[in-house]
């Protein structure tokens, strides 16, 4: 373990949320030496629907924290809601995800898998944040870094830095990094509530949301227990609707509450607190991801599924698939390496993306959305195809029935009349 007067490590990770503590867990557990700076100190709230996908939960069962995850509300399915009608979709069996989820405060999250990559033998720096990056020789080679407590600032040196400093990323703008912005923006705000249904075993989402006049509403709602007294409730929003930035989200977060369905007891006197919010870049729309010593990981690079603006397992992912290629560059001295990283980040979400944007694209159109979700919410077998579609959570042996799926959205795009 490195002491803190140190300030020579062979990686640098700029953020310790899930993309970046999922990098240092795979570094360190490797043996590597790996620093990770975060400006706040654990724990600490993020805004976030805090909902854990099966992809999510590998990652977290991979990096031993099957047990601790046992703790928290679990949940075997989504319920969708939509026209009056309501489906419960249980996940689908897969030969490498579980059929559940869970539903964790990032509050409690975040600590614990940031904890657990220190426990594997990363060093962690809280209440500090890497200001600029420290650039030598036309290359990054490190950070400096502010530390809250007393003030000073400090450069610590590395052989690569991975950026995992979330949306807004300082650190990866100050390195050139910048949003394609012909790809969808997603804008979200949740707040938490008391509620009799807080151990409900679904998670719920609306896809025709609604004012008290029965105005259809941008966006989507979603309803997540938390096992401990409340539930996540939350509204989305894509760039692809028209008119979105005229779009008051705490307006349409109260007009969702006013109308959710009364079993939650959602109200403003059942409320715990403001609602908080945010926006996301989606699809990987974040370039460039990787440089001669540095990788750009998770929301920092724009990884959040444009369908449902879920972020965390992607972060976990990209922190591993970070993790392999710094490993590889630190074991063949060669920092060439590293383009296998966004090689691998091609080849795992490339099709996937192409199709959500595609996707979001059409659903921008109201009157799409709105025939779309009629028509799915008739058929069950159509709705379990979406759910596997938008949770990523498609077998090995139903990828060319997908890709014809990709080929319908592409054409229904083609064809939806202009907003």
């Amino acid at each position: 373990m490195h002491d803190r007067t140190s300030n020579d490590y062979d990686v640098v990770v700029v953020g310790a949320g899930p993309s970046g503590a999922s990098t240092a867990y795979w570094l360190a557990e490797r043996g590597h030496r790996v620093l990770v700076v975060e400006k706040k100190r654990f724990p600490r709230d993020k805004t976030c629907g805090d909902g854990l996908t099966p992809r999510a939960v590998r990652q977290l069962h991979d990096m031993g924290l099957a047990e601790p995850l046992e703790q928290f509300q679990r949940f075997d399915g989504l319920r969708a809601n939509a026209h009056d009608i309501s489906i419960e979709m249980r996940w689908p069996d897969h030969p490498d995800f579980p059929p559940y989820g869970y539903v964790v405060r990032r509050h409690d999250l975040d600590d614990m898998v940031a904890g657990n990559a220190v426990k594997a033998g990363a060093t962690l720096w809280p209440a500090t944040e890497a200001i600029a990056p420290l650039v030598e020789g036309g290359l990054v080679t490190g950070a400096v870094v502010k530390r809250k407590d007393d003030g000073t600032t400090v450069p610590v040196r590395a052989r690569y830095v991975v950026v995992a400093d979330g949306a807004n990323s300082r650190f990866g703008r100050a390195l050139g990094t910048a949003r394609n912005r012909s790809y969808p923006l997603g804008m979200a705000i949740r707040g938490y509530f008391r509620s009799p249904r807080h151990d409900d075993p679904w998670i719920e989402s609306h896809l025709d949301i609604r004012d008290r006049d029965g105005n259809h509403l941008p966006g989507y709602g979603w309803i997540f227990p938390l096992g401990d007294g409340t539930v996540n409730v939350g509204v989305g929003l894509l760039s692809t609707f028209s008119g979105w930035k005229n779009i008051n989200t705490s307006h349409l977060m109260a007009a969702f509450c006013d109308t959710a369905p009364a079993y939650w007891g959602i109200s403003a006197e059942t409320a715990t607190g403001p609602p908080t919010g945010g926006r996301l870049p989606t699809g990987a729309s974040v370039q460039p991801r990787v440089g001669p010593t540095y990788l750009v990981v998770g929301d920092a690079a724009g990884c959040v599924n444009p369908f449902n603006g879920e972020g965390i397992s992607l972060a976990y992912e990209t922190g591993r698939l970070a993790a392999d290629a710094v490993d590889l560059a630190l074991l063949t001295g060669d920092g060439l390496a590293l383009q296998t990283y966004s090689q691998r980040l091609d080849e795992v979400y490339g099709l996937y993306f192409k199709v959500a944007r595609a996707f979001v694209k059409a659903i921008g159109n109201p009157a799409v959305m709105r025939e779309l979700t009629r028509v799915g919410m008739h058929s069950r077998t159509l709705m379990e195809w979406v759910l596997r579609i938008m949770a990523n959570l498609l077998r090995p042996d139903e990828l060319g029935p997908a890709e014809a799926v990709y080929r319908a959205v592409a054409a229904l795009v083609a064809l939806a009349p202009a907003v």
